[in-house]
Formats: C-alpha cells, structure tokens, sequence
C-alpha cells in the first residue's frame, strides 16, 4: 500500500440500523468488529462479528452503536464503505474496499 494517509472506513445508515436490529433481538451491546485477517481464497479475509470494543480501535459510533477496527485492519479498510445487503444470496454486511485489486464472488476474500 503505497496511500501514506489513512482514513477511516465509513458505516452506512443502512449498516448502523441492521446492527441496532441485531443487538435489540441479541439484547446486547456489543460493537461491531469490522477486521482484516490474513487467508481467504484472495489472500486476506474479513471477520465481522459482535465483540467488546478494546482500548485502541477506531471506535464509529451514531446514536450509541459501535463499529470498532483494530489498529492492525485499518490501513486495509482505509476509505472503506461497511454497509448492509439484502440479496438473493442472502443478507450480510458488506465492505466496499477502494484497496483491493481483487476479491472473492463470496465478497469476504480480497487481495492487494
């Protein structure tokens, strides 16, 4: 990654009403973690799930709800979109990464 300044991934309305529907029906309050790890069909992969916020993530929040990355993830998800799809395929949270130079048909696989 040659970008030297990291900006943060920005959550769509569509993303931060899903995931209050999803903690309201859990009945918790959790964040969700938006991360980048390595393996996946493309080389790394995103792990999104709920988790306790740690000390140092990026923290987005609107209206009390929470999407944390990792220091280690965000220069992956530099200028990124997390947003929430409904398709044929099914229903998921999506990340649009203007880093990737390809990704996976699932959409949770990409390379660099």
């Amino acid at each position: 990654m040659t970008d030297t300044l990291t900006l943060p991934p920005t959550v769509t309305d569509r993303a931060f009403t899903r995931l209050g529907q999803i903690l309201a029906d859990a009945g918790e309050a959790k964040a969700l973690r938006v991360a980048v790890e390595g393996g996946g069909c493309s080389g790394f992969q995103y792990d999104i799930r709920l988790d306790e916020p740690a000390a140092d993530d990026l923290v987005i929040e609107r209206d009390g709800l929470r999407v944390v990355v990792d220091t280690v993830s965000l220069p992956f998800l530099s200028n990124a979109v997390i947003d929430y799809s409904e398709e044929l395929i099914g229903a998921r949270f999506t990340i649009q990464n203007p880093n990737a130079s390809s990704s996976c048909g699932c959409g949770t696989s990409f390379s660099m």
